[in-house]
Formats: structure tokens, sequence, C-alpha cells
């Protein structure tokens, strides 16, 4: 099996539909009518439906134990596909609307990984992400709760959500709380919107690697851009297909990024909505790419070479390839 890496994973989007119902369950909660499907799977059509079913089933997280829970099964699950490190994207704006203060869900996250490096020796860091469409002062304020709380596993800051609300220069200050207290930063773009969105995040704020970002591939000048600034590319591509960002893998631009020297890697984005896995997205990239196994393991190579981990964690992760 090939040793596999993510560096784009929102944790709320990982919870399965039992986790979610057992989530319920345990918080004597009620779920909303039409959140699954007739096969028990999240129902969904568009993009804006696709938030609105993870908000839905965001709000089963209540206590720090479920986010324990939500960490821990998810990273217990890519270790049994073999991945060795993975970076979540938490949000604390979720973990708010359902009630929880941000050190209960940081702790919760934290308890998470612990047990899961201890259980599968998979080692799993956090991305602390705002949300684009609650607005630039909202960001800002998740920014300066995340440095207020420092801890070992917070490696980075970013930030996802409805990429068409808002222009990336209206949280150049929320990324730059973040970037001067030493975080890394990520953002989405080039998935809903085109090219113009990754020129203006590349402009306004200070990142090392961007959320999907296949769009570029609509601008050679832009991905010339991306190559000279050695800016790392978290492509999902089971994602984009499922969202109608490219309608089959054969028009998926992965391959053409690859062979143009960007860096690229493989990631799941919110895998139980896109009936995907970190495996299935190799698995995909076998089958529909045509990539071999050293090819495979050189993605994983590229992902832990380029994750916001410390430089002696990623050490130990290079030597495990």
């Amino acid at each position: 099996m090939v040793l596999k890496a993510e560096l784009h994973a929102h944790l709320e989007g990982t919870a399965s539909p039992d986790l979610v119902k057992r989530l319920a369950q345990r918080n004597s909660m009620n779920l909303p009518d039409g959140l699954f499907d007739a096969k028990g799977n999240y129902r969904w059509t568009t993009f804006l439906e696709f938030l609105k079913a993870y908000d839905l089933a965001s709000a089963v997280i209540k206590t720090p134990l479920d986010y324990r829970d939500v960490t821990y099964e998810y990273l217990k699950q890519c270790a049994s596909e073999g991945a060795i490190y993975v970076e979540v994207m938490s949000s604390p704006d979720h973990a708010a609307m359902a009630g929880m203060g941000y050190q209960d869900h940081l702790d919760g996250i934290i308890a998470g990984i612990d047990d899961a490096e201890r259980d599968f020796g998979i080692v799993g860091r956090i991305i602390v992400t705002c949300v684009r469409h609650l607005g630039p002062e909202q960001a800002t304020e998740v920014a300066k709760q995340t440095i207020a709380a420092p801890h070992p596993y917070i490696v980075g800051f970013g930030m996802g959500g409805d990429e068409n609300a808002h222009h990336p220069s209206d949280f150049s200050k929320a990324f730059h709380i973040a970037h001067d207290a030493g975080l890394a930063c990520n953002v989405h773009a080039g998935e809903m919107a085109g090219p113009d969105s990754i020129i203006a995040a590349l402009d306004h704020l200070p990142i090392k690697r961007i959320g999907h970002c296949v769009r570029s591939i609509e601008d050679p000048d832009l991905v010339a851009r991306l190559i000279d600034e050695d800016i790392t590319l978290e492509i999902c591509p089971g994602s984009n297909i499922a969202l109608g960002v490219y309608p089959d893998f054969n028009a998926h631009p992965f391959l053409k990024l690859h062979d143009a020297g960007c860096k690229v890697t493989l990631s799941s984005d919110d895998p139980p909505f896109f009936h995907t896995s970190i495996g299935n997205e190799y698995a995909i990239a076998s089958r529909e790419f045509k990539l071999n196994d050293q090819e495979l393991l050189d993605i994983t190579k590229c992902s832990l070479e380029n994750a916001f981990a410390d430089q002696a964690t990623i050490d130990k992760l290079l030597a495990r390839l």
C-alpha cells in the first residue's frame, strides 16, 4: 500500500452520516428532514445546498467529546487507507454556532489527534479556518482567537466557504494577524470562481498553499506564477467532479498542472459528502490519471514537504517513506 498524506480536509465535513446520527442521539437532537437521502447519504445537489447540508450536519458536534470523536474516527479511517499524516481544517465558527467556545472545540480535536496517533501511528495537525461568507470582521475575530490560544498542533490558518463572497483583500487583516504570529496560511481559490480569484488571493494574502486552484489551468501566466512563487496546490479531484467543477476526470486538469511543474497534492475535502476518502483519491490518481506507485509516493512526499508541521515532524514522516 502506498503511504499517503492529506492537506485539505474540513474536519466537520469528515463526519459520516452514521457518526452524525450517533452524535445527534447522544445530544438528544432531532436531525432535520431532508438531510439524508433514501440510501442514508447526505442529500444535496448544488454547491450552496452542500454548504447548507454541511452546516446542518455540523450542528450536532456540540461538546469537546464530540470533536474528539469526529477527529479520532476520521484519522482512524485515514490510517486504515495508509495515510501517515493529515491536516484537518477546523472551524471555530461552526463550533460557536453549536454553542461551543474556541478552547473547548480545540481541546476535543487535540484529544482526537493524540488518541489516533497512539492507536494508529497517524500524525494529525490543525489548520484553523474562518468562513468567507461570514465576512471579514468575523474572520479577524477567528484569527485573534487562534493566536490567543497557541498550541503545537495548530500549524496554519486558512479560509473556506463561498468563494464568490467578498474579495480576498477584505481578509488581509485576518490573514496577517495569523501570519505575523508564525502560522502558515492557505486559502480556497479557483474552485467555484476562476483565475481572477486565485490572482487576487496571491496579490493580497500571505499564502503558501491554495485549496483546489484547479481553475488556474485557464490562465497559462497564472500557472507560471504558481510555479515561480512556489505555491502548493491542494487538489481534491473527487470533490471537483461531485460539485460539477468538471464533468468527468478526463476534463480534470490535475495531470496538466502536474506536468506543467506545479506542486500538486491529493486530498478528499469533505469525504462523506462526495463519496470519497484519501484512499479513493489516490485510487483516482492511479486509475484515471495513470500515475504509478512511485508517482503516487512522490505526491505524498510533496504533501509532506509542504505540510505546515514543524520540520522535525516532517523529517520523521519523510523517513517513513
